[in-house]
């Protein structure tokens, strides 16, 4: 049986706007398994951070457990100064720095998952699209919620796309609650 006490944080700490000047929101790749460590400490440095997270569900011998883990594994959404960068750094939990050129965009996708999670929408990670039809969510809990669908005929799965990272997750959706706002053709079959 397990000793170690889970760490449980927050999903986000802070606010998804545009930072004031000298701050930029940057996505912090982590070392394995240190997102939700990493984000315990920026709380406690006072640094804001977006850390999504999905439900999983193990079964261990006769019994369910379910837990919460990152829902892109290895990366989280900080806004950083130089200073808060370099104590980011110094914790040694972070390996890499990605500069988020586009943080309307960054905000837009974040904001999406963001909904979607308080919720409490069921999701599963699934594979980012490079192509799909842009669609609008017209009713429901996701209402006004914008997303990518693979085509007519998976007009129900409804992605939520974090472009700067290629990864996506889905949520079902009844097709009727769906509008394609995008260009999109229609061809019929003989």
């Amino acid at each position: 049986m397990a000793t170690h006490k889970p760490v449980i944080i927050n999903e986000l700490f802070g606010e998804l706007v545009i930072p004031p000047e000298g701050q930029r929101w940057t996505v912090v790749r982590t070392k394995p398994r240190r997102e939700k460590k990493l984000a315990d400490y920026a709380a406690r440095s006072l640094i804001q951070y977006y850390l999504p997270q999905i439900k999983h569900k193990r079964k261990y011998q006769r019994r369910k457990v379910v837990t919460t883990v990152p829902m892109f594994p290895g990366y989280i959404f900080m806004v950083l100064s130089a200073e808060e960068r370099q104590t980011i750094a110094i914790t040694g939990m972070a390996a890499q720095f990605i500069y988020v050129n586009l943080q309307e965009e960054l905000l837009d996708d974040l904001s999406h998952l963001f909904g979607a999670t308080q919720k409490k929408v069921p999701m599963e990670n699934v594979m980012w699209l490079s192509k799909g039809l842009e669609v609008e969510i017209t009713s429901g809990a996701l209402k006004g919620t914008r997303g990518i669908i693979e085509s007519h005929d998976k007009i129900s799965e409804v992605r939520l796309q974090v472009d700067i990272l290629r990864q996506a997750v889905m949520v079902k959706i009844d097709p009727k609650d769906v509008k394609i706002i995008g260009e999109y053709e229609v061809v019929e079959e003989d």
